[in-house]
Order: C-alpha cells, then structure tokens, then sequence
C-alpha cells in the first residue's frame, strides 16, 4: 500500500537546494517512490541522481515549466503523485499526514497542506500572505466542505491559497496533462480552478508540511519583476468575475508580490 506514490522532482541546470530537497524526500517517514525528470541533462544531475539511486528521465521534447510538470506526472504508474520542485523541502511527516486521507476519502481529487517559507536560509511562517492564505483556506478545515465545489470555488476565486509542491494528486481522478502551457506564474492556480469544476474531495491539512524557498533567482520573482503576474492574474479573476469586479480585486491582489520580495514580509 505504501508504495502507490511518487515523488517526481523536477530538476533544472545545477541548483544549490536541489540535494536538500532530495534528502528530505528520502527522509520521509513513509516509504514512496522517488523519480527525478529534466529538460537540461548535465553530469551534475546524472552524479546526484546516481547518488541517491534515483532515476533520472530526461525530457528530450520542449522544455518549460508547465511542459517539465506534464511530462514528469507522465511518467508515473502509481495511484498518487507530488510534484517535488528543487528548490523545495518536505516535513518527514508530509506523506504520512496526506496519503491515509487520500486513499480513505470519497473520490479524492488532491491533497495539499499549508507550507512555510524559506526566506535567506531560515523557515517562517510569519508573512502577511500567508496568514492571507490560511485565512482563505479556513472552511476547508472542516472535513464536511472537502467535496463541496461550491467552497472551493468560492475560495479560488479570491486568489490561489494552494501552494504548488504541497499538492498529491489522485491520478485516477485527475486527468493528464494536468496543467496548460498558457502562463509563466498561474500555471498552478489555473490547473486548481480546473479541477475545481470536477465531482470529489479537496483535501486540506491545517499544518506546513511543505517549505517552500523564496530566492531572487527563481521563476516566479522573475516574472513578478517583469510584470507579467499582474495580466495573469486578471485572467485568471475573470473565470470568476465579471470584468469590473476583476479589475478591482486584482489591485489589492497584486500587492501580493511583495510576499516575494525577501526585504518585505
């Protein structure tokens, strides 16, 4: 029963964190799978691979954030799946709490747990937006709201409280390829509002089991600097709101980006 999961890290070029976050996938304290993918092939990856007995799959099509994420949930033959980002780290319990939910609830669409931050080499979990976030996520808290679309929904259509790395997906429910290749930044939340729509459950847990790495040089503060979060996000508002609506939640949620300024919190 164990081993219906996959950890599938999605690598790219020579990141500093990355054998952080393989050491805390083979810390966990419940046994799963570990595959790793890539559109950069180098001998950096092949050494730390082959050190961790994890195998490395390169993706020899296009390469992308969306493309990498698809192309890595491809490879997988197990029940349930995580998309391990590199830069990230896993609580040794994150698979113990998720995977009983999953496999116990009543068509299990995905489960995901809060997460904190890695801000300058230290983990925190007293930023503004993340008390934001918890707050938006609070009805689901109660088990009763997991299979409710209404809620979730409803919670989306304020933003995206749902950090990528803590989501499990339930492969027989959630159709492949999961994300679309429409975004630099909103990838995540579009493929949520997707499944949003789909009859089952969305599993909470009130506990950071995810420590998610707030760095200068990551794609998110990349595009964030360039502006182009600002226009995704109003398209992703407008799935829900009429234009005007749109418009002005879309100013108080772009002050958001802050949260990946590491002098702000």
């Amino acid at each position: 029963m164990e081993m219906d999961h996959t950890f599938v890290i999605c690598a790219y070029k020579e990141s500093a964190f990355l054998e952080e976050c393989i050491r805390s996938l083979k810390a966990q304290t419940m046994q799963s799978k570990i595959i790793a993918v890539t559109h950069t092939p180098s001998a950096f990856l092949d050494e730390m691979m082959a050190k961790y007995e994890i195998p490395l799959i390169v993706n020899h099509g296009e390469g992308g954030i969306t493309q990498d994420w698809n192309f890595g949930l491809k490879q997988i033959t197990t029940r349930f799946a995580t998309v391990a980002h590199q830069d990230d780290v896993y609580e040794p319990d994150y698979l113990k709490t998720l995977l009983p939910l999953l496999r116990k609830a009543k068509k299990p669409i995905i489960a995901f747990s809060e997460y904190a931050e890695i801000r300058s080499g230290v983990k925190t979990t007293d930023v503004k937006m993340l008390k934001i976030k918890r707050f938006m996520l609070w009805p689901l808290r109660f088990r009763i709201f997991w299979p409710s679309r209404f809620v979730r929904r409803r919670i989306l259509s304020m933003g995206d409280p749902i950090c990528c790395p803590a989501v499990t997906f339930d492969l027989e429910r959630v159709e492949r390829p999961v994300f679309e290749n429409n975004f630099r930044c909103a990838e995540d939340w579009e493929a949520w509002e997707k499944l949003s729509r789909l009859k089952g459950s969305f599993i909470y847990i009130a506990k950071p089991l995810v420590c998610h790495r707030i760095y200068e040089e990551s794609t998110t503060s990349e595009v964030i600097k360039e502006g182009g979060r600002i226009e995704e996000n109003y398209i992703m508002f407008r799935k829900f709101w009429p234009a005007p609506i749109a418009r002005f939640i879309n100013k108080f949620y772009t002050k958001s980006e802050d949260s990946n300024n590491l002098e702000k919190k």
